[in-house]
């Protein structure tokens, strides 16, 4: 029998290879900003998540951008279906993997749009090498606490054998509440998301790459293993 696995991502995902049920912890809600940035021209603009895309598409028209940068996977695709082209994107899909291959020259000017809650390691590792970034808060996260109870309630009643999380919103609002404790149940992708989760006492187990797809492959070769 497939395994059911809990998904907590703000976008839907499918694979054959399991059952999944999918309740998103938390969601994006945007945020107003002085629209007078726009009117610079900016050599990169840098994506860190499809949110940010998604939720920047509406001001594309109105900024002049000569080159796009993604951090993600699912970023890169989303820009790719939209028709933007990106030019850079890292094998290694974190802000850290960001900053060791970026092509991005000292004095270049960046615009960033993101969460008001996104790690501010990239803006402040770029501005320290001499390269102009403007940060816009685009967006804040609000949490999904009904979805959130649900999960608990599922657990609870062992209707679910894994619960995964790709960022750490999600698992800031999911751990605060305090849930059972499990081995072999909590999968993260990315690192930080994995140091989220054991802040609050519990174990879980990182995607050898960080994709949805690597998230359930490693589900998959974990429950094989017991």
């Amino acid at each position: 029998m497939k395994p059911i696995v809990l998904m907590t991502q703000t976008h839907t995902y499918e694979d054959a290879r399991v059952r999944i049920r999918h309740l998103p912890f938390i969601k994006p809600v945007p945020l107003s900003f002085d629209e007078r940035v726009l009117k610079s021209h900016y050599d990169w603009l840098i994506f860190t998540s499809k949110n940010a895309v998604n939720m920047f598409r509406p001001y594309l028209e109105h900024v002049h951008i000569k080159n796009i940068a993604a951090i993600g996977e699912k970023t890169k695709q989303y820009c790719d279906s939209i028709g933007l082209e990106v030019r850079f994107y890292p094998n290694d899909y974190s802000q850290e993997g960001f900053l060791k291959t970026h092509p991005i020259q000292k004095e270049d000017v960046v615009l960033m749009p993101s969460s008001i809650k996104a790690r501010p390691l990239l803006t402040d590792s770029l501005i320290s090498q001499g390269i102009q970034v403007t940060k816009i808060d685009l967006y804040d996260i609000q949490v999904v606490q009904t979805s959130v109870n649900c999960a608990v309630q599922a657990m609870n009643e062992n209707q679910i054998d894994a619960i995964t999380f790709a960022s750490s919103s999600a698992a800031h609002a999911f751990f605060k509440t305090a849930p059972p404790k499990r081995t072999h149940f909590y999968y993260a992708i990315g690192e930080q998301t994995a140091r989220t989760i054991q802040q609050y006492g519990h174990t879980c187990i990182k995607a050898d790459q960080q994709t949805l797809e690597s998230l359930i492959t490693k589900i998959i070769e974990e429950r094989s293993k017991t």
